[in-house]
């Protein structure tokens, strides 16, 4: 637990840091990272990116319900979904209605293209309900791994 609350705060630091950070020697550390990758538990490193410098974005969130609620529905509607670059996230969730994804565009006649592409696939959608991001205040990158889990296990 300890290597992987390491490793979110700073994914490039060397494998020798990283060891002397969790209390092991650098041999014992690195086995343990490649055991971790090896099983799924690692699954990527990345660099975080400050999206404003690059130019405009909006940020939406969109409520998403299908036609239909059967297996069949949800694969279909994910199957496409996965395909739109612009989407980032996408949650199946209880309430209201079915899904609710993350989408990242140039601005809203962009995330407009987008979602009436998404539409002609004919991908079972009944309705969709857009909110539009005015300001994030808190952006976490790192998962409370210790609370979670604690340190131990």
């Amino acid at each position: 637990m300890k290597i992987l609350i390491e490793l979110q705060r700073n994914g490039r630091m060397t494998n020798v840091t990283l060891a002397e950070a969790v209390g092991l020697s650098a041999s014992p550390c690195l086995l343990r990272v490649k055991r971790m990758e090896q099983a799924g538990y690692i699954t990527g490193y990345g660099a975080h990116i400050a999206l404003p410098k690059l130019g405009e974005t909006v940020t939406v969130f969109t409520e998403i319900t299908l036609n239909g609620h059967t297996p069949e529905y949800f694969q279909r509607f994910e199957q496409a979904l996965r395909k739109v670059e612009e989407a980032m996230e996408g949650h199946l969730v209880s309430g209201g209605y079915d899904y609710l994804v993350k989408f990242v565009t140039r601005g809203l006649s962009h995330y407009q293209d987008v979602i009436e592409a998404l539409l002609e696939r004919n991908v079972g959608i009944a309705k969709y309900f857009s909110y539009i991001v005015l300001r994030t205040p808190i952006v976490k990158t790192e998962l409370p791994l210790a609370t979670l889990f604690g340190e131990e296990r």
